[in-house]
């Protein structure tokens, strides 16, 4: 049977469909706003697995077809995701995996498809209101319908979801999920956002979710499936307190025992494994028991991590809550790279390396949306050494394409890539060098600091900081600075990035069914203080971006032609500037609008560049000189190529000032000439008078044999009724050398 419910929030008409299609999943929506249309599902096995953790997998599948597409490339296919898909997936993943029951052991799998796609309603945030629907309408047990919303900001005014040319043209590009009673999920990018704009911001979406999961809750009375009675898997309550009763006390002492990640971890491990050998023989007749006991002492361990901040605000490394560990700051680390910067804080290590290139070298973009080629690109490598761990090097998880995308969103709003001026591509490659948690906003001050070392003029430094949670439910203890452990046995991981002046990113992830507000409003505060301290560190090793580019970036000069010359530059199939290129050794990028940004290693190769361009697209002004290569010979002269793609003559009477009878006892095809414009006909043809070689040349006063009443005979090849000369014309004066090199 097939429901369908329609209802509107925010001037926005969203529809849900169900009992269509993919009617064997355990749940299928299809969600509809605007001419975007998602398709939702969920399934379940059948049987649980013996793991400890929930083998959920959340994907989000881009089809080319639903924007009318067909894949560029080989792979008409399509073929491993894009990032964009990747990111989509994580923000469908972080709002559910909380909601399901504690102690579901059962492979499920979530699936969110656009079908179809307009640019009014992007289907990145759809996709989790898709997702929660069809979980909501499933047969598989979860606690609440989710929903994602986008929050825009345009002249102060917020939008919900926003279309393409709205986010542009905004100043905030908030992604909010979560249920009728708190957030679950943020990701926020900003142009300097102030905290109490933020959290009137996340309230309007807030409000926005709860309305949608309302809508969601009765279409899945009824038209959703009866939940599935399933096996949770527990861990014995009374097991666990019988260790903490006898282990407790030691494992507080090597929590507490040392503020060194490794010795402190290495310590716990060898307790968990003395408790695991002590108390094996004691549950011999119950195995049960016996099986649950290394799992148990590990609870018992988050355990006390737990109390000690919720009761003692006592932290593992001994900090107060809101204090942030040992910070160092250090630019222009690395020598011939154009830009680096190497940032420490506490036991985790981050060195960014910023490379400039052209706008040629930006990123070709492919995805769903309307994108143009991307200028500015944050990558981001987290090696197994960074752990003290070995495993073999692949290629980008989700994790690391995402922690990637987070710190390019953190520094976006401050790099001028956006000024038409700007004439580079930047990269930023974050490797992280040691981890003991936040290694995503210690790329965000490494990578300020390498921007700043490249002499790029950013508007504002930016700097990073994570927030942590310990809750019982009653009491909230907000951390600052959060380290692996506090970020593994807490509730939440909430990363704020910003300038002095506001928010430029956000997200936030928690193991909670949500986040009260108030909670939400304490974190912010304490990271903007946190951040201040940041900003402190990092402008005292660098105050300001250096005043110009480094001697090994690339230097660029933007010069203006006329749009209607930019096909005789470029050339048939691009064959003209290839030449130039290859010619000069600079490169050369040329925009729509008729500027031409060229690029080089050293000022000649710019200088050669310009001069070839301006002799393209420029008149040619008489008694302009070029160093040309000769490329064919006739009677009555010799053609030159004197910039790439165009020829000029010189007529053999200036090829020189004294008699020769054949051109090639002057010169060749292949061989290089100074020439100067003598001349440029109506017809656009330029004629030049060769440069230096009549010193070259023999005369007949230069011959002693030669008979001064004589008549020169022509010889041979193309004969010049003329006569005149004499001797051997190849020989001479020497000299030849010194037309070689450029003038």
């Amino acid at each position: 049977m097939i429901h369908n419910h329609e209802f509107e929030v925010g001037g926005k008409s969203l529809s849900l469909e169900t009992g269509r299609v993919a009617k064997q999943a355990g749940g299928s929506i299809l969600l509809g706003m605007g001419e975007t249309v998602v398709l939702g599902v969920a399934t379940m096995s059948e049987n649980p697995r013996d793991l400890d953790f929930l083998p959920l997998v959340c994907d989000y599948e881009e089809r080319k077809y639903s924007v009318g597409k067909i894949p560029g490339g080989f792979m008409k296919r399509g073929g491993r995701p894009s990032e964009k898909a990747v990111l989509v997936s994580r923000l469908i993943d972080r709002p559910l995996r909380p909601l399901f029951p504690k102690g579901l052991r059962n492979d499920v799998q979530v699936i969110a498809m656009p079908f179809s796609v307009d640019q009014e309603n992007p289907p990145d945030v759809l996709a989790i209101t898709a997702a929660g629907a069809a979980l909501a309408v499933s047969d598989i047990p979860f606690k609440y319908p989710v929903a994602g919303v986008r929050v825009g900001r345009v002249d102060g005014e917020l939008i919900l979801f926003p279309s393409q040319a709205e986010i542009q043209a905004g100043d905030l590009d908030l992604v909010v999920a979560g249920h009728e009673g708190a957030i679950s999920m943020v990701e926020a990018g900003a142009t300097e956002v102030t905290e109490e704009d933020m959290i009137v911001a996340l309230k309007f979406a807030h409000d926005a979710i709860k309305i949608i999961c309302a809508e969601i809750a009765a279409f899945a009375k009824t038209a959703g499936k009866p939940k599935r009675e399933v096996n949770l898997h527990t861990i014995d309550e009374g097991l666990k307190k019988a260790i903490d009763k006898k282990f407790g006390k030691d494992i507080q002492k090597a929590l507490l025992g040392s503020k060194d990640k490794a010795m402190r971890e290495s310590a716990l491990d060898e307790i968990i494994k003395d408790i695991v050998a002590k108390l094996k023989p004691e549950y011999e007749n119950e195995p049960d028991l016996q099986k649950q006991l290394f799992e148990a002492a590990d609870g018992v361990v988050k355990g006390v991590v737990r109390e000690l901040i919720i009761k003692k605000d006592s932290r593992p490394d001994g900090r107060k809550l809101d204090e942030i560990r040992p910070l160092e700051a250090v630019a222009g680390i690395l020598p011939r790279v154009h830009g680096s910067g190497l940032f420490t804080r506490g036991q985790t290590q981050v060195m960014t390396i910023c490379t400039l290139g052209l706008p040629g070298d930006a990123q070709t973009m492919d995805g769903l949306e309307d994108e143009g080629p991307k200028r500015y690109m944050h990558f981001y490598n987290f090696p197994a050494y960074s752990v003290g761990e070995v495993r073999p090097m692949r290629g980008p998880g989700r994790r690391e394409i995402g922690h990637g995308a987070l710190a390019e969103r953190a520094l976006r709003s401050v790099v001028p890539i956006d000024d038409p001026e700007f004439p580079y591509t930047l990269l930023l490659i974050s490797e992280v060098l040691e981890s003991n948690g936040s290694t995503s906003m210690a790329s965000v001050c490494g990578s300020t600091l390498a921007l700043m070392d490249a002499g790029i003029q950013i508007k504002a430094p930016v700097a990073g900081i994570a927030m942590g949670l310990m809750s019982d439910g009653k009491v909230f203890k907000v951390l600052t600075d959060i380290q692996g452990m506090e970020d593994f046995c807490g509730d939440m991981d909430f990363k704020v990035a910003g300038t002095r002046d506001g928010i430029t990113a956000l997200q936030l992830d928690t193991k909670l069914d949500g986040i009260p507000d108030d909670v939400l409003a304490q974190a912010l505060k304490q990271a903007k203080d946190a951040r201040f301290e940041i900003l402190d560190v990092i402008e005292a090793e660098i105050s300001a971006p250096r005043a110009t580019v480094g001697d090994t970036a690339p230097q660029v000069t933007t010069i203006q032609i006329s749009t209607e010359k930019i096909g005789a530059l470029i050339g048939p199939g691009g064959a003209t500037i290839k030449k130039i290129v290859a010619t000069s050794g600079a490169s050369v990028d040329v925009q729509q609008d008729g500027r031409v940004l060229v690029g080089g290693s050293g000022g000649t190769q710019v200088r050669d560049a310009i001069a070839m361009i301006r002799a393209l697209t420029d008149e040619i002004a008489v008694g302009t000189e070029f160093r040309g290569t000769v490329t064919r010979i006739i009677g009555r002269g010799v053609f030159i190529e004197f910039i790439p793609g165009k020829e000029g003559m010189v007529p053999k009477e200036h090829l020189t000032t004294k008699q020769i009878s054949r051109i090639e006892d002057v010169v060749n095809i292949g061989d290089e000439l100074n020439v100067k414009v003598h001349e440029v006909d109506g017809m656009g043809r330029t004629n030049f008078t060769a440069l230096g070689l009549a010193q070259t040349l023999p005369t007949l006063d230069d011959n002693e044999d030669a008979d001064p009443n004589a008549v020169q005979k022509p010889q041979g090849g193309d004969r010049d009724r003329r006569g005149g000369g004499g001797g051997d014309r190849r020989g001479g004066g020497g000299g030849g050398d010194r037309f070689r090199g450029r003038r």
